[in-house]
Order: structure tokens, then C-alpha cells, then sequence
């Protein structure tokens, strides 16, 4: 298993990134404006079940394969990018709608929907897939052997970290929609707005971290 002291630097370096807004953070936030707090949070979840197979891929050596390839790289960065364009649309399509029944429960039929979305984000970020390729290595102690339980086990900690911090981000914000939620105009621009930071963050994982 991964050694105490590794365990504990590598949570603090995850930390550290995961603090600092990211598009993980910018697709919460967006996600929490249009469909409030349990969409939100589901949405977080979805995220982080979604980077669960990247984990997974870089323990088994495979991640590596796939972020050396230029190709399957790119067709993954623009899948993500497109995924997140289109959720940003749908968005503000839909603002109105969700302006009307931002009080109402979703069904459970809605809520496997965007946890699912949540999980296609998640599988097609490739910043993460690369994170883990580069950093998860780094603190491994290779004298103990069992090298893909520990890079799983590092993964791990990401991910629960990442899910905490990331829930805090979709409370935030979603307890921010509810207070505006006392005009029905105001959830209505704040699914818009909602939409527009998909759709930008799109349109940003799309033109950057080209590989050469």
C-alpha cells in the first residue's frame, strides 16, 4: 500500500489543486445555477463516478497510452468540449422552464439524467486523465510493490477529496439561486448564466492543452 507520508503529500498537493477553481469547479458552478442545489450535487457525483475509469486506465497503465496519443486525445478533449456546449445550450433553452419549477422535486428519471451527464463530463476531461498520468506516479514507493492498487488507491483520494470540495462549490452556488429564486426572472437569468459558463468552458477546453 501507498506509505503514510506519500498518502499525505499527495493529499495535500490534491488539495491544493482542487481549491483552486478549475473547469471541474466553473461545470459545478454552472450546473448548480441552472438546476439548483440537488442537480448540483448530483452533478458533482456523476463527475467524479466519470474520472473513476481514468483511475482506473492510469492503474492499469493504459492512461499513459492515451494521453501519448495525439489523436485519441484530441478526440476525447473535443468530445468533453462539445458535451459541455451542448449541456450549456440546453441550459439556456430550458431556462424558463426551470424558472417555473425551480421548487419542484425532479424525478427519479431526471436525477439519473444528470447524474449521468455529470459522469460523461467526467470520463471526457482529459486535464484530469493527464493529471493523473503525470502526478499519481510521482507518489508511488515502487520498493512495495502492488504498483496499480497504489496509483487506485492515490486515485482514490482525489476523487473524495475532489467530491467534498466540489460539493461545497454546488451548495454555494445553489444556495445562491434559491435566494435569487424569489423572482422567477432571476432563476431564469441564472440558468441563462448557467448556460454561458458551459458553454465558455467548452469553448476553453476545446482551444487549450493541444498536444505537440
Amino acid at each position: 500500500m501507498v506509505p503514510p507520508s506519500s498518502l499525505l503529500g499527495f493529499a495535500l498537493a490534491s488539495l491544493a489543486l482542487i481549491v483552486i477553481p478549475g473547469p471541474s469547479v466553473l461545470f459545478v458552478i454552472g450546473r448548480s445555477l441552472s438546476l439548483g442545489r440537488a442537480g448540483g450535487l448530483l452533478s458533482v457525483l456523476g463527475n467524479a463516478l466519470g474520472m473513476l475509469p481514468l483511475v482506473a486506465a492510469v492503474a492499469l497503465g493504459i492512461g499513459a497510452v492515451v494521453a501519448q496519443s495525439v489523436v485519441v486525445f484530441t478526440i476525447i478533449k473535443f468530445a468533453g468540449a462539445a458535451y459541455l456546449v451542448y449541456l450549456g445550450v440546453q441550459a439556456i433553452r430550458h431556462r424558463r422552464h426551470s424558472a417555473v419549477t425551480h421548487e419542484a422535486v425532479p424525478l427519479r428519471r431526471s436525477r439519473l439524467r444528470i447524474l449521468s451527464e455529470g459522469f460523461v463530463v467526467g470520463l471526457t476531461n482529459p486535464k484530469s486523465l493527464v493529471f493523473f498520468v503525470a502526478v499519481l506516479p510521482q507518489f508511488v514507493d515502487y520498493s512495495a510493490g502492488s504498483i496499480p492498487v497504489q496509483l487506485m488507491a492515490l486515485g482514490l483520494v482525489f476523487l473524495a477529496l475532489a467530491l467534498v470540495c466540489d460539493s461545497v462549490w454546488a451548495l454555494a452556488a445553489g444556495t445562491a439561486r434559491t435566494w435569487f429564486a424569489r423572482s422567477p426572472k432571476r432563476v431564469e437569468r441564472l440558468g441563462a448564466t448557467g448556460g454561458v459558463m458551459m458553454i465558455g468552458l467548452g469553448g476553453v477546453l476545446a482551444l487549450t492543452g493541444n498536444k505537440h
